[in-house]
């Protein structure tokens, strides 16, 4: 069975492969959608899903996985910050603060049916001031996260606490994709 990684994502490949799981990455070319009056993960899933098809379309017969992630507070997602003035106002209202990690997933199997789901994790932040948002920023580059932070770097500096899956705040719920994988192996065993 042959996988692809429809993402760029260093964290998500890392995930993967820690799971033993072996897999090409195709960066999917697909513009994702920001529309916060969709539910947060039916808009996870949606992005997922055009992700995943958008790499699917050119490699029939493969197993292409395609992943969202948004980080979602006072009813408003936040994606990736355009730069380090918006990364800086998005850990401002984080701070101090509960919010909720939603990655939407989208598995296409060879023969093209789709096995989508989410995973959701509460994070709790700490107070932050200014000069902690500084040395933050100085051992993490916010640029290419949701909410402007991973939590795997440096984390412990902002992050209070989590209830859920560590692996979905840093970008892929694990267990439910390789749950969603040895599914679509059993389907392909032959019965006897």
């Amino acid at each position: 069975m042959k996988i692809i990684l429809a993402s760029g994502s260093p964290r998500r490949r890392e995930l993967l492969a820690d799971a033993g799981l072996l897999f090409e990455v195709i960066v999917s070319p697909a513009e994702e959608i920001h529309d916060a009056s969709i539910p947060l993960s039916e808009l996870c899933e949606k992005n997922a899903c055009l992700k995943a098809e958008a790499v699917a379309n050119g490699n029939p017969g493969k197993v292409v996985i395609g992943a969202d992630t948004l980080v979602w507070i006072d009813g408003e997602p936040l994606g990736k910050p355009a730069d380090m003035e918006a990364a800086r106002a998005m850990l401002r209202k984080l701070a101090g603060r509960a919010h909720t990690v939603c990655t939407g997933v989208c598995v296409i199997a060879p023969d093209g049916s789709r096995d989508c789901f989410h995973d959701l994790t509460a994070v709790r932040f700490r107070p932050l001031d200014e000069e902690l948002i500084t040395e933050y920023f100085e051992k993490a580059n916010p640029l290419d996260k949701a909410g402007a932070y991973g939590i795997q770097e440096s984390g412990e500096l902002i992050v209070e606490g989590i209830d859920g899956s560590f692996d979905n705040v840093m970008g892929l719920p694990v267990a439910k994709v390789v749950a969603a994988i040895e599914r679509l192996k059993a389907a392909e065993q032959p019965s006897l």
